[in-house]
C-alpha cells in the first residue's frame, strides 16, 4: 500500500526511542502536526542511569534527566495507547481519544517480566521504580537479586554501594550469557571482592504469600531477604496492538528501514529488526536510538531513505569496572590485547567472532567509541 499524504503523524511512546524518532522527524523535514504519547507522566529521561547513578546520587536526583525536546510536538503524558485501527489510520487512547494519522511510530518499550504477581517483587524498569528504590535503600536493608544479567548485577552493585548486604542469585556466572566467559569472570570477581554473595542455581521461582515472599532455588533451597527484586528481562509493550496482525512472537518485525508498512514504524524494544544473525530485537539504548533515526527518516522520505547499519554498542558500571563494548556478544574464548593484559586490569581487547565479524571492548580503559568502532573495522 502507498503510505499517501504526510500532514499528521503519532509516535506512541515517549522513551528514548520515541522522542529520538520524533526529534528526527523535524530534522529530515517533517513540518506538519506531530504527537506524542507517553504512558508515564514524566518527560523522556534516560533509562540506563536508573540502575547506575541514580541510586547513589545523594541529594541530586538529576542523573537520569535529558535535555527538553526540540520537535515542538504536543505532548499527551499520563495516558495510554489501548489500540490501533490501520484501515482508519486511528489511535486510541484509554480516556477514549482517537488520535488520526498519516503515519505511526510504535515506541511502546517493554515493560519488567516478573517471577510473580506478588507485590513484594520489586523490578526496576521506570523512574518511579528507581526512585522507590532509592528511598528504601536508605534504611540499608538486607537485599537479594534475581537475575545475574547486566541489569541485576548493576543493582547489586548499587544496593552493595548504598550500605546493603546483597545476595544474587543466577543462572549460572552472572553475566557469562551476555558477555563469555572471560568478561564475566572478571565482574564476578570484582562482585565478591566487595562483597557481593553469588548463588548459582539453575532456576529459581518467587512464591509465598504478600508479606511473605521467598525465593526457592532448584535445588529446594529457601532465600530471603527484606528487600527482593527480580530482574529476568523484559516483556515487549505489544498487547495494545492485537488484532492488528503486526505482533509476531510477540515483537513487531519490521524492515531494514524499520518499517511494518509504508505508514507504520516499529522501534526500540519492540521491535525485531534484521541484523546479520538474523531477524531480531535488540533491547539497548543505542539499538533504540539508531532504529528510530532511520525509521522516522524512512516515513518522510521512504526508499530514498538508507537502512538501518547497526552495529551493537553495549555499556555497564558495576562494582569498580566500566566496559563499553562494540559488536556482538558474547565473546567466546580468550582475547586478543590491544593494550594490557590478562588479570583484570585495565584493557582494550578484541574477539574474532564466527560470522566474520570482530567485538572490541575497553575494560577500565578511555577510548572514544567511534576510535572503538574503528578497531572492529580495522580488525576484520
Amino acid at each position: 500500500m502507498s503510505a499517501g499524504t504526510l500532514e499528521r503523524v503519532v509516535v506512541v511512546g515517549n522513551g528514548i526511542a520515541g522522542l529520538t524518532a520524533a526529534d528526527t522527524l523535524r530534522e529530515a523535514g517533517f513540518d506538519g502536526e506531530l504527537t506524542v504519547i507517553g504512558d508515564e507522566t514524566h518527560p523522556a529521561y534516560s533509562r540506563p542511569a536508573l540502575s547506575k547513578a541514580l541510586l547513589l546520587d545523594g541529594d541530586d536526583t538529576s542523573s537520569h534527566a535529558l535535555p527538553p525536546p526540540g520537535h515542538g510536538a504536543t505532548e499527551l503524558l499520563g495516558v495510554r495507547a489501548t489500540g490501533l485501527d490501520l484501515d482508519r489510520r486511528l489511535v486510541t487512547l484509554d480516556d477514549g481519544t482517537a488520535l488520526p494519522y498519516d503515519r505511526v511510530v510504535l515506541a511502546t518499550g517493554s515493560r519488567a517480566r516478573r517471577l510473580s504477581g506478588l507485590p513484594d517483587e520489586v523490578t526496576l524498569r521506570g523512574l518511579d521504580d528507581a526512585l522507590t528504590l532509592r528511598r528504601r535503600l536508605a534504611d540499608r536493608p538486607s537485599v537479594l537479586v534475581v537475575g545475574g544479567g547486566p541489569l541485576g548485577m548493576e543493582i547489586a552493585s548499587g544496593c552493595l554501594a548504598a550500605g546493603c548486604r546483597v545476595t544474587l542469585v543466577s543462572q549460572g556466572v552472572p553475566l557469562s550469557a551476555q558477555l563469555g566467559p572471560h568478561l564475566a569472570g572478571v565482574f564476578a570477581a570484582a562482585a565478591r571482592d566487595r562483597g557481593l554473595t553469588v548463588v548459582e542455581t539453575r532456576g529459581a521461582r518467587v512464591e509465598g504469600r504478600a508479606g511473605d515472599a521467598r525465593v526457592v532455588l532448584d535445588d529446594g533451597a529457601v532465600l530471603d531477604a527484606e528487600v527482593l527484586l527480580t530482574a529476568v528481562g523484559d516483556v515487549p509493550n505489544t498487547e495494545w496492538l492485537a488484532g492488528t496482525g503486526l505482533v509476531v512472537n510477540g515483537a513487531v518485525p519490521v524492515d531494514s528501514r524499520g518499517l511494518a508498512r509504508p505508514d507504520v514504524a516499529a522501534v526500540g524494544d519492540l521491535a525485531a529488526f534484521p541484523t546479520p544473525r538474523g531477524l531480531r530485537r535488540i533491547p539497548l539504548w543505542s539499538s533504540a536510538i539508531e532504529q528510530a533515526k532511520a525509521a522516522a527518516r524512512a516515513l518522510v522520505h521512504g526508499e530514498d531513505a538508507p537502512p538501518l547499519a547497526f552495529q551493537p554498542y553495549f555499556w555497564t558500571e558495576q562494582f569498580g569496572l566500566t566496559l563499553k563494548a562494540v559488536g556482538h556478544l558474547p565473546a567466546a574464548g580468550e582475547p586478543a590485547y590491544a593494550d594490557g593484559e590478562p588479570g583484570g586490569g585495565p584493557a582494550l581487547m578484541t574477539w574474532s567472532q564466527e560470522d566474520g565479524t570482530t567485538t572490541a571492548v575497553a575494560l577500565d580503559y578511555r577510548i572514544p567509541i567511534p576510535r572503538l568502532r574503528r578497531m572492529t573495522r580495522a580488525a576484520a
